[in-house]
């Protein structure tokens, strides 16, 4: 039957972003049930897209981007596919009427990091986050506000700045491995060989900027979203303070990270502020 062959599409993807995120699984946990499949089978798509071009230095990682570009675009035009990962993102991307420029931006940003490793401009930096965080978070919150066109024009600027600071804490904290494990520099003007406090409080108060707006639109957010996307914001935001208090020399030698115990004790404190209506 098709619908088991759907149920263990979806179960694909949430197994994806479990195996892959413990943080964002938290978050995504959060939201209302009537949604929370559907975020997995956004993430399960991004997630494999990334993989490709970040993990899978054995394989001719071109021809699998290639393959995986052809097979997204016959699931998204005939609404089914033998990968449980795209067959579960096709059934998303219809529901909600995902735009296809979302998706074809996001592809283009994860072709870059297939030959790209220098991002020596701001506009070519923009077109980067854009592609690989913004439009992310603009499919997100297609869910979030369940199509709602006004909603989400609404909170579309919202929803990008907060994409875009989820990607560039993540840039800040891997560091170390983008720099010498895939030889990428994403922040432009910026020399990671010498990486310096001045460089880092401007990386970071852009970031802090990116958060302010992002946490406007959180506010707005249907009820059956707003835990969740606050709960990984305050996740993302207590990882930039601490990579804010380290120096410039730890955060290239090592990776910062916040403990399982930190984390709980955020999820806490988001459900108070969250029920007493401080969100």
């Amino acid at each position: 039957m098709k619908r088991i062959f759907d149920l263990v599409s979806y179960k694909c993807s949430e197994a994806v972003t479990k195996s892959y995120s413990t943080s964002f699984s938290l978050a995504t946990k959060m939201l209302h049930s009537s949604i929370r499949s559907d975020i997995y089978n956004i993430y399960g798509f991004v997630r494999f897209a990334d993989e490709i071009v970040d993990t899978f230095h054995d394989y001719d990682k071109t021809y699998l981007f290639n393959k995986f570009e052809t097979d997204l675009n016959e699931a998204i035009e005939q609404k089914i596919s033998l990968n449980p990962i795209l067959n579960s993102f096709q059934f998303t991307f219809h529901k909600y009427n995902i735009p296809y420029h979302l998706v074809a931006s996001f592809m283009k940003s994860m072709r870059m990091d297939l030959h790209k490793t220098v991002y020596k401009t701001d506009e070519e930096y923009k077109e980067y986050i854009y592609g690989s965080a913004d439009v992310v978070g603009l499919m997100c919150l297609k869910v979030f506000v369940k199509g709602n066109k006004e909603a989400y024009e609404d909170l579309k600027e919202s929803a990008m700045a907060l994409g875009s600071a989820f990607q560039k804490v993540n840039f800040l904290r891997d560091l170390k491995d983008d720099f010498e494990g895939l030889n990428r520099t994403y922040f432009p003007n910026t020399n990671l060989n010498a990486l310096d406090e001045t460089s880092k409080r401007r990386i970071v108060e852009e970031i802090q900027a990116d958060f302010a707006l992002g946490y406007s639109g959180i506010k707005k957010l249907p009820n059956t979203a707003k835990f969740g996307v606050y709960t990984a914001y305050k996740y993302y935001f207590k990882l930039l303070q601490k990579l804010q208090k380290t120096p410039p020399m730890d955060i290239q030698n090592t990776r910062i990270r916040v403990n399982n115990y930190q984390k709980f004790g955020l999820l806490a404190k988001s459900y108070v502020n969250y029920k007493l209506n401080l969100v």
